[in-house]
């Protein structure tokens, strides 16, 4: 894994000069940062093996540090904006990562794909929206009885708290919440939400609409 990450670093300070993925100030102290947090959630469950599907994807955090860690997984790397995807496909494409792939759509269209809805044992996103939100996104994706893992920092507990109703509307529960320290920086959480039931067929609505009118 080390060569890959090290590989992934040098072709990210490279797309960093194009399109701003991660702050330009500090740059090494960052991607160490975003590489601790990404790999935050090994700690509490295990990918091993399993259909994971991250959105969101961004610059690949957590995804694409999750791939390499777990070669044995399948991961799926969600992100709607062409230049950040792109950048994704060529990362996997030049460190030969053989367990990923990269998808230019929203997920909203995706939880609404026979070809992804209800195909995933975990989903994961980190700094992506508020929690009711990736609700919507991401329990549609999953298998019931799956796993949506949201990395929250400091206002995780307001956003639960504001999820209830799409937590009953979506059946699924929140069922552990993992506190930890990053690089000096407190209050950082992994959300974990189970999906118990399959999710109604109105499930994700169109694109644009969980942002705009919460559940």
């Amino acid at each position: 894994m080390e060569y890959n990450v090290n590989r992934y670093r040098d072709l990210l300070i490279d797309e960093n000069t194009r399109q701003n993925l991660v702050s330009r100030k500090s740059i090494d102290s960052e991607l160490d940062k975003h590489i601790q947090d990404s790999l935050a959630i090994t700690n509490y469950l295990d990918l091993d093996r399993q259909k994971v599907i991250d959105m969101g994807s961004g610059a690949g955090f957590p995804g694409l540090i999750l791939a390499m860690h777990y070669p044995e997984a399948s991961f799926t790397l969600v992100e709607s904006d062409k230049k950040k995807s792109a950048f994704l496909s060529r990362v996997v494409q030049e460190i030969d990562l053989k367990n990923t792939g990269v998808i230019n759509r929203r997920v909203e269209e995706l939880g609404q794909d026979n070809d992804f809805r209800e195909g995933f044992d975990i989903c994961t996103a980190r700094a992506v929206a508020p929690l009711q939100v990736l609700l919507e996104y991401g329990i549609p994706l999953l298998k019931t009885g799956g796993w949506l893992a949201l990395w929250k920092g400091i206002n995780y507990v307001a956003e639960i708290e504001a999820a209830r109703q799409a937590l009953t509307i979506l059946q699924s529960k929140v069922e552990e919440v993992f506190q930890y320290n990053l690089i000096g920086e407190r209050d950082r959480a992994i959300v974990l939400i189970k999906k118990h039931q399959p999710t109604p067929a109105r499930y994700p609505r169109r694109v644009g609409i969980p942002a705009k009118r919460p559940l």
